[in-house]
């Protein structure tokens, strides 16, 4: 079972990454583009499948969309696929993170 923060504590973790870990947004392209956790890295809900051998790399990765259930949907297949170093921001996401006034970047 992966553990689960609240996107208030993604911030604390954001401004002390270490190497090898990394922020997954799995929220659309177009939503990403409009705003996003700077240095986080976008791949769909539906197409993390196809990167779990990608993001097997990494020693950590923080999983988040826009309010929890595709972060939720991303993490149970990331799960299935054998990734176990994920940490799953549950029952948040940017639009918290955005209603914190947390720093954006956008593409």
């Amino acid at each position: 079972m992966p553990t689960s923060i609240h996107m208030k504590e993604l911030k604390d973790k954001y401004n002390h990454l270490a190497p090898g870990e990394l922020i997954l947004d799995v929220r659309t392209s177009e939503e990403f583009a409009v705003s996003h956790v700077p240095g986080a890295k976008n791949i769909t809900h539906e197409d993390v499948q196809k990167h779990s051998n990608e993001l097997a790399r990494y020693s950590k990765i923080y999983v988040h969309c826009k309010s929890g259930k595709r972060a939720q949907y991303a993490v149970d297949v990331l799960t299935q696929a054998g990734l176990t170093h994920l940490v799953l921001v549950k029952d948040s996401g940017m639009l918290d993170w955005d209603a914190l006034g947390f720093p954006v970047e956008q593409s």
